[in-house]
């Protein structure tokens, strides 16, 4: 599973930093080094929504404070 976060100045604002540690740690937490390849780009063309992380080439919108369920939800339930 390939998941691309946006650094782009606009995503930074809105958190990237925070989403690309907060993966990196989920990623480590639940043993999916192996499966799950994280990767940054700069703009995604989705500015206005926020930090867009890509995963598997569907794009979503996260924020630091929804990192959590987003993890969850899209990446843990999908390996």
């Amino acid at each position: 599973m390939v998941i691309t976060i946006c650094i782009g100045s606009s995503c930074h604002l809105k958190g990237a930093r925070q989403v690309v540690e907060g993966l990196q740690e989920l990623v480590a937490k639940h043993g999916l080094k192996e499966t799950v390849e994280l990767t940054g780009s700069f703009c995604m063309g989705d500015c206005v929504n926020g930090v867009c992380v890509k995963v598997n080439g569907v794009l979503f919108s996260v924020q630091p404070e929804t990192l959590q369920d987003f993890f969850r939800k899209e990446i843990l339930e999908k390996c």
